[in-house]
């Protein structure tokens, strides 16, 4: 606000400077009028100044809070991606959250970055500005800013096309995050089945969709800012014209014309950025709409108001007359009427055809789903009553997905519990029959596995998982299909290990 009042003591300076310089190349002109030159020319150095110094602390300031909100932004971002159930995950694609957390919440923090500091300059420079002119010169003032109904009207339309083209830009551009991912994910089945023709052109499709709509949006926002620029020039001759012929006719000073045609020009760059602030805000306006439906969205799965810990004595996991359904399926359940107990000590197997629903029951335990009737309950608890901290602490789950993280052997396996000591990740090693094996690599334990454990064989990855879940001690032990790459004999001995483990554990 500062920055922009203090500009608008240039153009009145200048102009008293022009009459003052006027009267001092006037015959009989005295020392005095030269002294007031000097002093409205340093007065003018000053402003200058000033102006400069709080345009830095103003585009300082603006920076700080833009970095400071997409900071706050990314944050709650990727803690709620932490809270959404698998349900969610299963319907919402991971190029799209990615496009979520990278373009469209860097479109808000940009419009906070410099957007909202542009709209005050804007607004400061036409209303104190208007002020100033009108009461200097009604006619002329008016003149000066015959201008910005025209540019609101052309913003406003403007806006509301760019942010349609907007919504449907950020739409291609996740299915372009989208192709990226899986072709990234699955390089190795492009390499195997030499698809790497067909992967570029299917990248490109997305690619070309994505470009042909930024093109359109280019065409908007140059017709937008000729179309302003236009009407600001119009308003300049108009000035031009009608102040010369009062300068003519002695009713106004050349510096007071200079004063009007300085402003105009001052205001004529945040005219000319209009259009970048108009673009800024249909993207800030669409990328918020998309971001905040991911934070605004209800969680399925969290833990019930008076939630208590789970406390696990006997270690009884009991389903009673379970039915499950996933989102989509038509009505069709995976599970229905299931009930059987397991008691501490214990070992289930539960088989069956694939589809069967045998995954499921394993999600169903550590509340990765809710079931859709019946119950799961642990020593009496309904698990949809404890915390799901306290859950998950209690179930350690070996999923068919062998996912490892980028980072050593020994913090893989002490994923869950990053303070364990190195006798206890050793043992969860030895458990799963991985021991001897690290001990045989140059690094040992500190040997980083790449990314999603790429150095290691499929067995040796879900080896290494099995290791990961004994690290929590759980009370409940679920294997889901966790050692089909093992090979039978590793297979036998890690039975044999488990069976020692879980004296006093479901399995």
């Amino acid at each position: 606000f500062i920055a922009a009042t203090l500009q608008l003591f240039i153009p009145r300076l200048l102009g008293r400077a022009i009459d003052q310089a006027q009267g001092v190349m006037a015959a009989g002109a005295g020392a005095a009028a030269e002294q007031a030159l000097w002093n409205t020319a340093l007065t003018l150095l000053v402003v200058s100044i000033l102006r400069g110094l709080f345009t830095m602390a103003q585009n300082y300031y603006g920076e700080a809070v833009g970095h400071r909100t997409g900071y706050e932004l990314r944050l709650a971002f990727y803690e709620k991606i932490q809270r959404l159930s698998f349900a969610y995950h299963d319907r919402v694609h991971t190029g799209d959250l990615i496009t979520l957390g990278l373009l469209d919440l860097d479109g808000v923090r940009m419009f906070f970055s410099t957007g909202i500091l542009r709209v005050v300059l804007l607004g400061v420079l036409i209303g104190v500005g208007a002020y100033l002119l009108i009461s200097t010169d009604p006619m002329l003032g008016l003149l000066s800013l015959s201008f910005v109904p025209f540019v609101a009207w052309r913003s406003s339309v403007t806006q509301l096309k760019l942010r349609s083209t907007w919504l449907t830009l950020q739409e291609r551009l996740s299915v372009l995050s989208r192709v990226m991912d899986e072709n990234l994910g699955g390089i190795r089945v492009v390499r195997a089945f030499a698809a790497q023709r067909h992967e570029l052109e299917k990248f490109d499709r997305a690619k070309c969709d994505a470009l042909d709509l930024a093109n359109q949006r280019v065409d908007i926002r140059v017709a937008n800012t000729s179309a302003m620029n236009f009407s600001f020039l119009a308003a300049m001759g108009l000035v031009l014209w009608f102040g010369g012929q009062k300068v003519i006719a002695g009713q106004i000073s050349v510096g007071t014309l200079a004063q009007f045609l300085t402003f105009m020009t001052i205001l004529q760059m945040p005219v000319r950025q209009l259009g970048l602030m108009v673009n800024s805000f249909a993207r800030a306006s669409t990328c918020g709409t998309r971001l905040f439906e991911l934070l605004d969205a209800e969680l399925d799965i969290e833990d019930a108001p008076g939630a208590r810990d789970l406390v696990v004595s006997d270690g009884v996991l009991r389903f009673d007359n379970v039915g499950f359904r996933y989102e989509g399926a038509g009505g069709r359940s995976t599970l229905s009427g299931i009930s059987f107990e397991a008691r501490s000590g214990e070992t289930i197997g539960i088989v069956g055809p694939p589809g069967s629903g045998k995954s499921t029951i394993a999600h169903l335990i550590p509340r990765f789903y809710d079931v859709t009737s019946g119950s799961i309950t642990i020593d009496g608890q309904d698990i949809r009553e404890v915390t799901l901290k306290s859950l998950r602490k209690a179930v350690g789950v070996v999923q068919q997905d062998a996912f490892l993280f980028t980072t050593s052997i020994e913090n893989n396996i002490a994923y869950g519990n990053p303070w364990a000591r190195e006798t206890r990740i050793g043992q969860a090693a030895e458990y799963a029959q991985l021991h001897n094996y690290i001990m045989g690599l140059p690094a040992g334990y500190t040997t980083v596995v790449g990314e999603r454990g790429a150095s290691l064989s499929g067995g040796q990855r879900q080896r290494l998982t099995i290791a990961r879940s004994l690290m929590l001690r759980p009370s409940v032990l679920v294997f889901d299909d966790s050692t089909a790459a093992i090979d039978a004999g590793t297979e036998q001995r890690i039975r044999a290990a488990m069976k020692r483990f879980a004296r006093d554990r479901v399995t």
